[in-house]
């Protein structure tokens, strides 16, 4: 087993922690503050071959693997989570269209998705199939040489701004063998959206509804085969549910970082923080608890890449874990700062706010334990 970083992971690395601390963090709290996407600083982070770090090489991809991914996410988390997640949310759509889609479809979209000159979404929970996804209700009906989509979609981060959008629909009969996926370009007749989500976080990246009443998609804008949807969204799934673990462990480790450097400077009865022993143990539990957290999900991304039959049950398992561990690690961060920590002068908050969603969605946590359990019963 080797632990070390090689010479191209450092230098990922590095330049995802420059890139996070110069053009992320010193903007983070306005963009949470007025909501505001940052599309201009996400094209900077394409021009450095963040916006296809999956995708082939000939349509501008970077053809990294998941742990350098993992990596690079960990970093970008530092300066600001909420669009680091969205960065993750467009490259899980980027490469699912790379992996599964025909040619054309990879020439026509992914240029434009690996420069984001355009951007993705990715389009599957719906308002009546959450975490139970086979059972979505949106319909496509082949008319011709088109799909006529009708149905919505809820929670789509990018929902109204993203340029395409990567959905699952149903094209058969119920259940996953069904499902079928299709690329929604934003300007396809009968496409619409509902209003941008209030959120307690993430508040950087829109979320709204994504609405399809009687929408006309050319039958060339499948991928891969009908009923393979399913299949196609679980795959995205794994190493999405990567990406938001070390989207988790980047804030994680920011707030660890500055509860110790609060712990120095803060004194209480004639002494600073640091030297109470209670203290001293509440973040060598954090720190030993992220590190544990840190090496499960990048074991979890080797399997992926080592396209390993345990890749799904490890993904799970480090999904959970991460985020967990990274939303608890905050809020002890949190505590550390007393009521600073409460106040939206310090970055705490905004961190324990954008990391809660992230045991919800990739499937929620407990969805993690059911994939989990069925794969050890399988056993």
């Amino acid at each position: 087993m080797e632990f070390e970083l090689n010479e191209d992971q450092r230098a990922f690395v590095d330049m995802a922690a420059g890139f996070a601390q110069e053009e992320m963090a010193p903007f983070a709290a306005e963009w949470d503050a007025k909501s505001h996407f940052p599309l201009d600083v996400l094209r900077k982070a394409a021009a450095l071959g963040l916006g296809g770090l999956y995708v082939r090489e000939d349509v501008g991809g970077s053809q990294l693997g998941r742990l350098d991914g993992a990596l690079i996410f960990e970093e970008l988390s530092k300066g600001c989570v909420s669009t680091s997640a969205f960065l993750s949310i467009h490259n899980m759509a980027a490469g699912m269209l790379d992996r599964f889609g025909s040619d054309e479809l990879r020439q026509r979209f992914l240029p434009d998705l690996c420069s984001m000159e355009k951007v993705a979404s990715y389009c599957l929970t719906e308002p009546g199939a959450g975490s139970d996804a086979a059972s979505l209700r949106t319909r496509a009906v082949r008319d011709g040489d088109h799909y006529v989509i009708n149905g919505s979609k809820s929670f789509i981060s990018g929902g109204g701004v993203s340029d395409v959008y990567v959905c699952m629909v149903r094209t058969g009969e119920d259940g996953p063998k069904g499902i079928s996926c299709i690329v929604v370009e934003k300007d396809a007749p009968g496409l619409s959206f509902g209003a941008n989500e209030h959120k307690l976080g993430w508040c950087s990246q829109p979320t709204a509804q994504v609405i399809f009443e009687d929408c006309r998609v050319p039958v060339a804008n499948l991928v891969g085969e009908e009923g393979q949807g399913f299949s196609i969204a679980m795959a995205g799934l794994d190493g999405g549910r990567l990406n938001i673990g070390a989207c988790s462990l980047g804030g994680a480790q920011f707030c660890l970082d500055r509860a110790l450097q609060y712990m120095d400077e803060r004194k209480q009865f004639g002494r600073s923080l640091a030297q109470f022993q209670a203290l001293q143990f509440k973040v060598a539990d954090m720190a030993t608890e992220l590190e544990a957290a840190r090496l499960l999900l990048h074991k979890a991304a080797y399997l992926l890449d080592q396209k390993d039959p345990q890749a799904t049950k490890m993904a799970a398992m480090a999904k959970r874990l991460a985020t967990d561990t990274g939303f608890k690690v905050v809020n002890d961060a949190l505590q550390i700062h007393g009521g600073y920590g409460y106040l939206k002068d310090y970055p705490l908050e905004r961190h324990l706010r954008d990391l809660r969603v992230h045991q919800i969605l990739e499937g929620t946590n407990e969805i993690m334990r059911v994939i989990v359990a069925r794969e050890l019963m399988k056993a």
